[in-house]
């Protein structure tokens, strides 16, 4: 009996420790979708260790142990690779950053996925078994979404998570955002799955509410049109990311409400035009939010709001004046993050040439840290703002005020708001030491 360990590791602040609680943590896909794909003809027994939800034990009796790696978490991930290969365990990587960086990943792993690996991942079990698999398994050119089995839930922790209902529809953005890691990672390419897959997978799911994780479900829009169209007769609601371009959409909005939808998640970026030329996100029309924010109000949707600190053409009072407009929006959730310059991106490309990269521990990666020296700020004045931001945003008072007071499913956007209440108060806890600290994890 093949065992395998497939693990997550997480970020001081993601950690189950750390300043994220259940309300914030929906259930991955990565790990469950992997368990999925180990071929019925090999007997295997798999367990899953996500960090955000609970402990990743010492002592774990697996023959393969998977982990799956963002940046920000790489140097964790790489002090769990040294302990276990050092344990006599055979480690495998994959994930975002392995894609971005393979050959300093393969310095901690016996085997490096890049790309997607629905195709390579059975391979290299069949390999691993007959004792001949490689040190490098790359993204195969006829990639397909089709017929891909559904993740195993059953291996997750259903307490530990706001929901494990998680349905991916469609890999890739059409959108080229300077900044973003996932098309250096994983190229320009969108994939999608067959609708009927879809539906019959959320028909399948014993709940009455489904998220999607999938970084824009507007990139193919007649696609979106097609899904949540056949999702209507399902009757269930539905989470989900997109770009601010459904603002100015009518039939789109139209069937998201029609399909249940009962909250997006928006980049909006910055409250400057300025910033959005920056970073490439032409997409966003800084005057149009508050109306954006009305229309989807008027259909019942709720709003996480995204914002990215740091842009050449904010100074110091960009922090305030965000808090200002996100009170004056009414934007339902709002988050903010620091610009990060993720390695092989066009952004790091810049800052690399200009000189500013100041931080090269990626364990600071993490969007909520600066690693950069900013243009018309300190690196300190930018996280102090950022910090700012949070609480301003947050205090009791401010929560009334966006939320009007809870007219729009106050069932979901007041436990959500309370939650990253509870991430505003311990933001300024998670320092550089803290951040950094991978001493729980012994050196053999």
């Amino acid at each position: 009996m093949l065992k395998i360990a497939l693990l997550a590791p997480a970020g001081a602040m993601h950690r189950y420790s750390g300043s994220f609680g259940k309300s914030l943590h929906y259930a991955p896909l990565t790990l469950t979708t992997l368990a999925a794909l180990i071929p019925e003809d090999i007997g295997s027994e798999v367990v899953i260790y996500d960090e955000t939800a609970g402990k990743i034990p010492l002592e774990i009796d697996a023959d393969l142990i998977g982990i799956t790696c963002i940046t920000g978490t790489a140097p964790r991930c790489y002090a769990y690779a040294d302990y276990f290969r050092k344990k006599g365990k055979t480690v495998f990587m994959g994930g975002v950053h392995p894609s971005m960086m393979p050959e300093e990943a393969a310095q901690h792993a016996d085997v490096v996925f890049t790309g997607f690996s629905e195709q390579t991942f059975p391979q290299f079990i069949r390999d691993y078994v007959n004792g001949s698999y490689q040190k490098f398994y790359r993204q195969n050119c006829d990639f397909t979404m089709d017929g891909r089995p559904a993740p195993r839930r059953e291996l997750l922790n259903k307490k530990r998570y706001i929901t494990i209902n998680t349905v991916e529809a469609i890999r890739g953005c059409c959108h080229t955002c300077s900044f973003c890691a996932y098309p250096a990672a994983f190229g320009k390419h969108v994939y999608k799955r067959p609708v009927n897959e879809i539906v019959a997978e959320i028909a399948a799911l014993n709940s009455n509410h489904v998220l999607f994780p999938d970084v824009n479900l507007l990139t193919d829009r007649e696609y979106a049109l097609e899904l949540f169209k056949a999702m209507i007769p399902l009757k269930k609601m539905w989470l989900g990311l997109v770009t601010s371009s459904v603002g100015i959409d009518n039939e789109i909005i139209g069937v998201f409400r029609k399909s249940g939808c009962k909250g997006l998640l928006i980049g909006f970026e910055s409250i400057t035009q300025e910033s959005q030329q920056y970073i490439h996100k032409g997409v966003n029309k800084v005057d149009s939010y508050v109306d954006l924010m009305n229309r989807l109000h008027d259909s019942g949707i709720l709003v996480q709001g995204c914002f990215a600190f740091g842009g050449d053409e904010e100074d110091e009072s960009v922090f305030e004046r965000t808090v200002e407009m996100v009170i004056k929006a009414k934007i339902d959730l709002p988050r903010y993050s620091i610009l990060t310059p993720f390695p092989r991106t066009e952004y790091y490309a810049q800052l690399e040439k200009e000189g500013r990269i100041v931080e090269r521990n990626w364990a600071m990666y993490d969007v909520q840290h600066c690693v950069y020296q900013p243009k018309l700020m300190t690196k300190e004045q930018l996280e102090a703002g950022t910090d700012l931001a949070w609480r301003l945003t947050y205090s009791t008072g401010n929560i009334m005020k966006r939320l009007k007071p809870f007219a729009h499913s106050p069932w979901l956007s007041l436990p959500l708001n309370l939650g990253y209440k509870g991430y505003a108060d311990k933001w300024h806890k998670f320092t550089r030491e803290v951040m950094c600290d991978n001493s729980d994890i012994p050196v053999l």
